[in-house]
């Protein structure tokens, strides 16, 4: 229960409508309950006045038929109230718990992530976050609801009888307490089962239809197909135990509460109170404990909506209760002024930090992917990095925007060390084109705005629309740079929606539109991760030449297994097995180095 006080604690933040919509819920049941029992009165009470003319005549028909109109009203607006407020309150708590997770999520570095699978990741932040608002909506809520009205419902049957109020509201808050416990605790193995197996399944769907390509490229098609079969059994069966178990609760929930009403018939039958015969009375207390079925209907479900809500909320919890491997300096307003860079004496594993693994920060493990890595980059400078695939290009690059951390060792942007920047001074410093560009859902200008700098918008429509004609211009102009003309045509081209992904997009124009996000920053210092991955030699020509007239007065380094534009670089460094084995110029490189030269006559 302890997974769930986090969560609680932010219901504090609309407690106003979540109080709203508690009232609403009793006025509910107060109405509901009111109306059955008076409506069983009054047909009573007019049946006995019947027998009789003078009865007959004596029977005050107008105020109870009034009182049942007035009960049935008064039942069907509260009802509609409460359902407006409680689930006003729930998207509330929702959408404030979508950002509180968020904010928790985005200082964790990928080290805090590592080993966590895309598609569980993806489920926790939705699926399990969508099972906490059950904790308002179909636990917390009914579940005081019903125990206040129990209250309410004594002090009103306590009025005609003592003794009868007592039986009724002891049965009632005997099934309040027993059942949800009981129940609890024979689905929580079930619940447990369902959640983490539609999260397998989820996770498995999700790969299957992402790695499509891939999958069917191995012909590993029947075996996914194989695994995503077993796993959806696998759900169906669990969800087929907790109905089993839900249907017994609801069966044990109608079984008790015919019991209450055989009870009280019993007992109504030899008199209520000071009514001896009881007559109508008899009626009234036997339709209210009827009506009471609808207060007690919630228990019948809380043990499944607790088991998942507790499940859900632990496996959110080990999210956001992570402490950042890496933190940024919130205070600081150093800007990166320059475009040096240096590592020093860098070493790295994606194991565990040094200390974990017990060897001496020397890199004499084999576990670590950089091993006393020393670069050094004046301002200005175009240095490139090569190496076959694994040998810690990339992991270079991450440690430079601090994406991970490393092992031993600094790293220094702009003179200064990479920790005395705030994220926000060290992103607008850096310009990184890596191999995989992300786009989103969404139009071709907001996915090139997002390598913009924020400004200021102005005050006037006018302006603003001014403002947004003369950006719109300088996109088009970086589309037409970058060879994404195609793009740039009809009316308005910068409206193009490009689907999930940029899934309408080739590779190559998503590789290009990368390229576009980096011409649109002013940043000294330009990465550059395989920028040309999948273009043709003629492109990469043509985009090699426009990132160098772009980073004319920039600082680059840039990541490659390919020798295109070798010659236009100050120092090109060779790396091996997370070191680097040699440096030089491109015409040293081919006088000195055998490895360079056959790789130069290879691809050139």
């Amino acid at each position: 229960m302890k997974a769930l006080l986090p969560f609680i604690k932010l219901f504090k933040h609309q407690w106003l409508m979540m109080f709203t919509g508690l009232v609403l819920s009793i006025t509910t049941l107060m109405a509901g309950i009111g109306l059955l029992s008076l409506s069983g009165w009054f047909l009573s009470a007019a049946a006995v006045a019947g027998l009789s003319v003078a009865t007959a005549q004596a029977f005050n028909y107008f105020t109870p038929a009034g009182g049942v109109r007035f009960l049935s009203i008064a039942r069907t607006a509260s009802r509609y109230g409460e359902r407006l407020a409680t689930h006003e309150a729930t998207f509330r708590l929702l959408t404030q718990l979508r950002s509180w997770t968020w904010r928790k999520l985005l200082p964790l570095s990928a080290r805090n992530l590592q080993g966590l699978r895309q598609g569980d990741l993806l489920n926790r932040l939705v699926a399990d976050i969508d099972t906490l608002d059950h904790l308002y909506l179909r636990l917390l809520t009914p579940m005081t609801a019903s125990l206040l009205m129990l209250g309410v419902l004594y002090l009103f049957v306590a009025w005609f009888d003592a003794s009868l109020a007592l039986t009724l509201c002891g049965i009632l808050l005997a099934v309040w307490l027993l059942l949800p416990f009981i129940f609890y605790r024979l689905g929580r193995k079930p619940g447990i089962a369902q959640l983490e197996s539609k999260r397998h399944f989820r996770v498995q769907l999700l790969e299957f239809i992402q790695g499509q390509a891939e999958i069917t490229l191995f012909g590993a098609g029947e075996r996914f197909r194989a695994e995503l079969s077993k796993a959806e059994t696998a759900m169906l069966n669990s969800q087929s135990a907790m109905a089993n178990v839900t249907g017994l609760s609801q069966a044990s929930l109608i079984f008790c509460h015919g019991f209450a009403v055989i009870v009280m018939l019993y007992m109504a039958a030899s008199g209520v109170g000071e009514h001896v015969p009881p007559g109508p009375m008899l009626a009234m207390m036997v339709f209210m404990t009827m009506a009471c079925i609808e207060m007690m209907m919630p228990i019948a479900g809380a043990f499944q909506h607790l088991s998942a809500c507790v499940t859900a909320a632990k496996r959110v919890n080990e999210l956001v209760e992570q402490e950042p491997d890496i933190v940024f300096n919130p205070d600081s307003d150093v800007k990166v002024s320059g475009g040096e860079l240096q590592l020093k004496d860098i070493f790295f594993s994606y194991q565990t930090c040094a200390a974990d693994l017990g060897f001496e920060q020397d890199g004499s493990s084999d576990h670590s992917v950089l091993r006393g890595v020393n670069l050094s980059l004046k301002a200005g400078e175009k240095v490139a990095l090569l190496g076959q695939t694994g040998c810690g290009k990339s992991s270079l690059l991450s440690l430079i925007t601090r994406q991970w951390q490393p092992t031993s060792g600094s790293v220094s942007v702009g003179g200064r060390d990479i920790g005395d920047y705030s994220e926000t001074s060290l992103r607008e410093g850096i310009t990184l084109i890596s191999q995989r560009i992300y786009l989103l859902s969404g139009t071709l200008r907001s996915n090139l705005t997002l390598a913009q700098k924020p400004v200021e918008q102005p005050s006037t429509r006018a302006e603003r629309r001014e403002a947004q004609a003369i950006n719109d211009e300088k996109l088009i102009r970086v589309l037409n740079k970058v060879g994404l003309s195609t793009l740039t045509q009809g009316e308005k081209p910068l409206d193009t929606w490009i689907g999930e992904g940029g899934r309408q997009l080739s590779g190559g124009e998503q590789r290009r539109i990368g390229v576009a996000r980096a011409l649109l920053r002013d940043a000294p210092l330009l990465l550059l991760d395989e920028p040309t991955e999948g273009l043709d030699k003629r492109t990469e020509r043509e985009i090699l030449a426009l990132l160098f007239e772009f980073a004319a007065d920039k600082t680059m380094l840039m990541i490659s297994h390919r020798l295109t534009a070798m010659s236009r670089m100050d120092r090109i460094h060779l790396m091996e097995r997370g070191e680097l084995k040699a440096s030089g110029t491109h015409e040293s490189l081919l006088a000195t180095d055998e490895y360079y030269a056959s790789l130069h006559h290879k691809l050139g």
